[in-house]
């Protein structure tokens, strides 16, 4: 059981990391820096005070508004923030004080930025899905249960599952069904969850986007098109994984063994 005091510690911790993560899917989409010019309000451009930066409370005191122009600041960044302080709250719940916290932290943070970018642009940057598949093979080596091996098998079936579904889809329907950004993500995830982790993370995602692209495609209009980015429901697989995939694993298997 983890004390009240590194609960809160981590969610503040979460809290302001999710504050860089919106800088992160607000500018590397758009080719911007994360480093520099400082914040600054996305309606009229004035750079946003340190006293006005501060994680949720300058969000709620301001009433989403920019103290300058009064114009309205997206409630995604309220969301963002209080999604990573509770996700690295739920991580330290399962992993305690341990290499594999600050691990799965990095991974969740990857996923979240991921996830918002493709929601809103339709694709995933390589410096976040090749740069986060480099970055599991490496870490592999210091992790205590989960090797190298481990991260390799994970990235080529992570790979090769989606691109072998891709290149199929492609020969038979005469064009694009998925883009290669997925097939990097899915890779992405092998490297720190393993075949195992692809999938269940390939399952669950699959699950979730047919319960949410069905409904879409029934409301579509006659000779509309939309393109559910994958991305997302891929991100939420591997989150589900990491959080309760093994005694959901154990579960079916128990269930089909007839235990």
């Amino acid at each position: 059981m983890t004390g009240v005091l590194p609960t809160i510690l981590v969610f503040i911790f979460g809290v302001i990391i999710g504050s860089f993560l919106n800088v992160c899917i607000y500018r590397l989409p758009r080719n911007l820096s994360i480093v520099r010019p400082p914040s600054s309000c996305p309606s009229c451009g004035e750079p946003i005070h340190g006293y006005d930066n501060i994680p949720i409370l300058s969000y709620l005191l301001l009433k989403g508004r920019c103290r300058d122009c009064g114009g309205a600041i997206s409630i995604r960044y309220l969301a963002i923030e209080f999604m990573t302080g509770v996700f690295f709250v739920m991580l330290l719940w399962l992993f305690g004080l341990s290499i594999e916290l600050a691990i799965y932290m990095l991974f969740v943070s990857l996923l979240i930025v991921i996830s918002f970018i493709d929601l809103e642009f339709t694709i995933i940057p390589d410096i976040l899905s090749v740069g986060g598949l480099v970055a599991g093979l490496a870490i592999s080596f210091f992790r205590p249960d989960f090797g190298i091996i481990d991260a390799i098998l994970g990235v080529l079936l992570g790979g090769g599952v989606l691109w072998a579904i891709a290149f199929f889809y492609e020969l038979l329907r005469k064009r694009e069904g998925m883009g290669g950004g997925d097939i990097k993500l899915l890779g992405m995830i092998g490297a720190f969850c393993g075949i195992q982790g692809v999938i269940f993370t390939l399952i669950a995602g699959s699950f979730m986007g047919a319960l949410v692209g069905i409904p879409l495609t029934f409301k579509k209009q006659e000779g509309m098109t939309y393109a559910l980015p994958f991305g997302p429901f891929l991100s939420f697989g591997a989150f589900v994984y990491i959080i309760a995939g093994d005694p959901l694993v154990r579960a079916l298997n128990g269930f089909l063994g007839g235990g």
